[in-house]
């Protein structure tokens, strides 16, 4: 590995170790054995690559749960969306869990403007990505789900690890969350009717 990849992995340590605000460049640069040159050189600066290093996390986790051939379900059913929260609820509270950094950004996300800039365009992507596991098919940048759907996804995802981590213990289930979704839909049909 070269500077670039070792930086970027000891910045991906430091991240779930100590979160955003408590990494300094000076333990990105002892995590990864480079030098605080690297960083400049390399990234721009430590808050780019703690960036970098976050979306990496966040495509790490959701690989582990998102495989869209292997979730059970058709695709657009119920049982694919409580497959894919069953994958967000069950990573929430796992040793090493990217979630909480999700809420650090949240609160903090107007004082790290070059965090925030990269992370935006990483949340639209992501709202693809749920799109795809859930529906079963990605759609590409320009298709106007991606500006619905999601939305709405991403929205629904970043309450549950907000409600988590407020209160873990009154935090849904994949279970609770597609059976209130089953309701609302029932809902909306019979008011259709």
């Amino acid at each position: 590995m070269g500077h670039r990849e070792d930086l970027l992995e000891g910045a991906k340590r430091c991240l779930l170790e100590k979160g955003f605000v408590r990494t300094t460049a000076r333990d990105i640069v002892k995590e990864s054995g480079t030098n605080l040159a690297s960083i400049g050189y390399h990234y721009g600066s430590k808050d780019a690559l703690l960036a970098q290093a976050y979306v990496a996390l966040a495509e790490g986790a959701s690989d582990d749960w998102s495989a869209v051939d292997e979730l059970p379900g058709a695709p657009g059913s119920l049982e694919r969306f409580r497959s894919v929260m069953a994958g967000i609820t069950d990573s929430l509270g796992k040793p090493g869990s990217i979630w909480h950094l999700s809420i650090e950004l949240v609160t903090m996300g107007d004082k790290m403007p070059v965090v925030r800039e990269q992370l935006a365009q990483a949340q639209h992507e992501a709202g693809r990505g749920f799109i795809g596991m859930v529906m079963g098919e990605e759609p590409p940048a320009d298709d106007p789900s991606v500006h619905t759907l999601g939305k709405l996804f991403s929205v629904l995802v970043l309450g549950l690890v907000a409600q988590h981590t407020f209160d873990a213990d009154y935090s849904p289930s994949a279970d609770e969350l597609t059976e209130g979704l089953r309701l609302l839909l029932d809902a909306m049909r019979a008011s259709q009717t």
